[in-house]
């Protein structure tokens, strides 16, 4: 959150827009309620809300579908980094003359020309991949139609949270209190910079006021905008986990037909992603500019990682009562069934007369005793937790994905692609 210390926190997808429904809003003093076009029934957008969300549309940097996302990419980042650029080229500390150089400042570079514009741009993906999911519980008849009014109630109070004025207003007030007194408490001027100047956190340049009142913040409610939809999304999960869910053990997915939910956490990785480019930039600034080692950096580096994989994934760990108990009943079940189908099957074809090999080949009760085996072991594979091994490894990579080109500063190019190409194959 600081001017130097910040620990906070794509592919490229097209969306078809479809074809423009009614679209109402309606506003009162508390929330903003909004019917989007791209809303139907059991279904809801985790972006497609929000004060912010309308202000954009206004302000025509934004449609009902997401639109003009070039425009809006231009704009924020634009606002947030050029005038950094110009207010430091014209004061004294845009050269080499000070102890830190605004063209020298690798983690302002990486904060506003890389996190940033991926965490606009992640909007568009979140949507394209986060919006179907809602809707497979219903289709997939994971949410019988005799539970679907609790469900519904569950999409409405995410709605309500993701558009509420007060909540975005919070996260407002929270950058410019708490985040301006963080970034006072960590930051230490003890040379001239292109931002501030010896003699008080506070003795900032022109160009350190828009870094610190205007792009700082810009960043931190993009971050913290970005946190309270994931709120939003595992808190609508949590009220369906309540619900009786349809959970099938012998679902070839072996989740019992949740390993949706696993795959939908790619999504959040353009997320990630910029996580872990913000602190690829602060690491690069601390081993460039004040010649520490990157190998000092490992624990954190990797606490890092596994915080960030684990705040996506683990909440999905709320599935796991009902599937384990799913599981539970699933080996009795296909077990008692199992036990039956044996001992029919060894009474005619083993204990009875010899039959001859004509009679058995081709028989369907050697089938069914195959299938019933097949099923079994579906069950018994299955996990209780609706993600895999290959789930945290991709989202692992994602956030490990920017802090690849530090390793430059400990190996040669030529060295560093070798042992790549000996960890991908």
């Amino acid at each position: 959150m600081s001017g130097k210390g910040v620990y906070w926190d794509f592919e490229p997808i097209f969306v078809v827009a479809s074809a423009h429904q009614e679209h109402r809003v309606a506003t009162d003093t508390q929330t903003v309620t909004e019917s989007n076009p791209e809303e139907g029934p059991h279904d809801f957008s985790l972006v497609l809300g929000g004060p912010i969300f309308q202000l954009l549309r206004k302000a025509h940097l934004g449609g009902d579908h997401l639109e003009l996302l070039r425009r809006r990419l231009l704009i924020i980042t634009l606002v947030a980094w050029l005038p950094l650029l110009f207010l430091a080229t014209i004061g004294s500390w845009a050269g080499s003359g000070g102890r830190l150089s605004f063209f020298r400042d690798v983690e302002v570079h990486v904060r506003f020309l890389i996190a940033l514009p991926v965490l606009i741009a992640a909007e568009l993906i979140v949507h394209s991949r986060i919006r179907p999911v809602v809707h497979r519980f219903v289709e997939r008849r994971i949410v019988l139609p005799q539970d679907l009014p609790r469900f519904d109630t569950a999409i409405q109070s995410a709605i309500r949270l993701r558009n509420s004025i007060p909540v975005e207003l919070g996260l407002l007030l929270i950058v410019y209190t708490f985040g301006l007194l963080l970034w006072h408490s960590r930051t230490t001027i003890l040379a001239p910079t292109w931002y501030a100047l010896p003699g008080g956190r506070w003795h900032l340049t022109a160009a350190g006021i828009w870094y610190v009142f205007i792009s700082i913040p810009i960043v931190q409610f993009v971050l913290l905008r970005w946190y309270l939809r994931f709120f939003v999304w595992y808190r609508f999960l949590w009220h369906v986990s309540r619900i009786d869910l349809n959970l099938i053990p012998t679902h070839p997915d072996r989740c019992a037909g949740l390993a949706f939910l696993g795959k939908s956490a790619y999504a959040f990785g353009p997320i990630l992603f910029a996580q872990g480019a913000m602190l690829a930039g602060l690491v690069a600034s601390r081993v460039l500019n004040n010649g520490e080692s990157l190998l000092s950096f490992k624990l954190q580096i990797g606490g890092f990682i596994v915080v960030f994989v684990f705040a996506i994934l683990g909440p999905l760990l709320m599935f796991t009562p009902k599937m384990a108990r799913a599981k539970r009943k699933g080996l009795a079940d296909y077990g008692l069934l199992a036990q039956r189908y044996v001992e029919s099957f060894e009474q005619k074809w083993v204990l009875s007369d010899p039959v001859t090999s004509d009679e058995l080949l081709g028989a369907a009760d050697i089938q069914s005793l195959a299938d019933i085996g097949n099923s079994y072991a579906l069950v018994r594979e299955m996990r209780s937790i609706p993600f895999a091994i290959e789930d945290v490894t991709r989202l692992a990579a994602a956030t490990a994905a920017p802090l690849v080109p530090l390793l430059l500063t400990i190996f040669s190019p030529e060295e560093l692609i070798m042992r790549i190409i000996k960890v991908v194959l």
